[in-house]
């Protein structure tokens, strides 16, 4: 059985080739996203089982999904093929400066279908950590109820959850996200976070003291994103920094996926909280060196 389980939104990704906008750009690469579908396959190259319970659509991408993760190493048992839904696509344009903007057709998706009743209570309950998504809470009614039954189920049978906020202002209104972020934390293990998303949450710039002031809601740790800045964990044992790994950055997106994942498995290895951070850092790091998402997740030799 698998030791890191989630539940989310798989997305397949097309990444202009050149700069401009979507109209002007004439090739895109495919390639695979969603958080969740990141980290699990992030933990199966860090020498873990991982396991995913979603919607794909009866779809060549939902195939697509189902033989990715399978090549990984991804126990899909539990993921649901809805018969005449799509699986959720994205597109990412190159501005002039580097930066990126994204185009998401998500809307009414099979991911967003998924609800309480396609969870396996069993399956959580023989994981090790469940870890959940802000986005999945943001992407329907149904999904966020579904993450809230998971959690339960998993405190209830002593399995660890893992959270990451993960906050999207273009997927549901900032007063909602930030009532059901706050109540999540309350009943988390583990909340591993970017910078922005905790000033959001507590109000709080001091990185120190927006994590300590989250903590006290009673997550065990809580784990700060900070890029080029490294990380900080906090936990009732003290503050943890860690310096950020350096490489050639060319594409960031799936870093904070990567760190989640490597996260749990310094978990799952009873690592010190110092050499949790130092491994994460070198996990998000080295993803940060190729494009795309999945390719460039680390395997464990790259990352020890």
């Amino acid at each position: 059985m698998p030791e890191v389980i989630s539940l989310g939104e798989p997305m397949v990704e097309f990444c202009a080739m050149s700069k401009g906008s979507l109209k002007s750009v004439e090739f895109f690469e495919r390639g695979w996203g969603g958080d969740v579908s990141n980290v699990v396959v992030a933990v199966s190259r860090l020498g873990h089982r991982s396991g995913i319970m979603c919607r794909v659509g009866d779809d060549e991408f939902g195939e697509c999904f189902l033989e990715m993760w399978r090549s990984e190493g991804v126990d899909t048992s539990r993921v649901i093929v809805e018969k005449g839904a799509f699986t959720a696509v994205y597109f990412i344009s190159i501005r002039d400066d580097g930066g990126h903007d994204f185009t998401y057709y998500r809307a009414n998706s099979a991911a967003s279908h998924f609800s309480p009743e396609d969870l396996d209570l069993s399956y959580i309950s023989e994981a090790r950590i469940l870890h959940v998504s802000g986005i999945t809470q943001a992407i329907s009614s149904s999904c966020r109820e579904a993450v809230f039954k998971a959690i339960e189920a998993a405190r209830g049978s002593g399995v660890l959850v893992s959270y990451d906020p993960n906050i999207r202002l273009k997927l549901w209104p900032l007063n909602l996200a930030k009532a059901v972020v706050s109540y999540t934390i309350g009943m988390v293990d583990f909340v591993l976070l970017t910078r922005d998303e905790a000033k959001l949450i507590t109000g709080i710039d001091d990185v120190e003291n927006a994590s300590l002031k989250i903590l006290r809601e009673g997550p065990k740790i809580v784990a700060l994103k900070l890029g080029v800045e490294g990380c900080v964990i906090v936990s009732d044992n003290g503050i943890f920094k860690a310096p950020a790994y350096r490489v050639e950055i060319i594409d960031t997106t799936g870093a904070g996926d990567a760190f989640d994942a490597a996260f749990m498995v310094g978990v799952l290895e009873n690592m010190p909280l110092q050499r949790i951070a130092h491994f994460a850092n070198v996990a998000a790091a080295l993803k940060c060196r190729g494009r795309d998402v999945v390719k460039p997740l680390p395997y464990r030799w790259k990352v020890d």
